[in-house]
């Protein structure tokens, strides 16, 4: 779903909003004031400007990102499932609200090579507690799923979104 509506390009504000909060917001008690006092800004006008921005599509999301390695959650395996079309987007949405799941989503099957059409990330302490995870995933997706399989991480990769310069 495209949220992007009619909003005007960013100003110089939005523009410094966005560099002094691309890298994440502050650590500290109160952020959005932090980064008003940084700005020169008002708390208040750093949260209008931040929801008009994810409101228009320009910043997409604001959210924690953990590193899960760093919580013990050394297993994490992408699972990969083949769900019948007419119904995997209701399945995600079950199956991306499960609790051990950070993110879930569809993607185009690649033909025989590869069938899988449901995407779903699952972290675990140890393969045996990711295995648990995915018999209740296989549960939720119930006869609809046709074939599964998990793609184990074996080096942690650095994940940035798009950076704008000065």
């Amino acid at each position: 779903m495209n949220r992007a509506r009619e909003f005007p390009l960013p100003d110089a504000t939005d523009r410094a909003l966005i560099r002094a909060t691309q890298a994440g917001l502050p650590l500290v008690p109160q952020p959005y004031h932090a980064l008003g006092a940084q700005l020169g800004l008002a708390a208040n006008e750093v949260m209008q400007r931040l929801a008009a921005l994810l409101d228009a599509g320009i910043v997409r999301r604001i959210g924690a990102v953990p590193n899960h390695y760093a919580l013990g959650y050394t297993a994490n395996g992408m699972s990969v499932w083949d769900v019948d079309d007419a119904q995997v987007d209701a399945l995600g949405a079950a199956v991306g609200a499960l609790p051990f799941v950070s993110h879930c989503y569809r993607r185009p099957r690649a033909g025989d090579v590869w069938p899988y059409n449901l995407f779903a990330m699952v972290h675990g302490k140890s393969r045996d507690e990711v295995a648990v995870h995915l018999d209740r995933i296989a549960r939720v997706l119930g006869p609809a799923c046709r074939a599964h399989d998990v793609l184990y991480s074996s080096r942690i990769l650095k994940k940035t979104g798009l950076r704008i310069g000065d």
